[in-house]
């Protein structure tokens, strides 16, 4: 599937364990360069779901919001 901006959407199908743990699919962990012991952040609205981010993109968004906020 293709957005207007001609970016791949993507979409997998995960199962909880027992223990509240998921495993993210093999090409999802390739695609986003997700290795193991990586740390991922993990967003949630009540009424939109979660977002998995990994370190990286977790690590940009917090700097711009330091940045911003340290401008005002």
């Amino acid at each position: 599937m293709r957005s207007k901006q001609n970016k791949t959407l993507h979409a997998w199908n995960a199962k909880v364990g027992t223990k509240g743990q998921i495993v993210i699919p093999k090409e999802a962990r390739e695609i986003f360069s997700i290795q193991p012991g990586d740390n991922v952040l993990i967003l949630g609205d009540e009424k939109k779901g979660l977002a998995i981010l990994n370190g990286e993109t977790a690590s940009t968004i917090f700097t711009n919001i330091m940045e911003d906020l340290e401008s005002e």
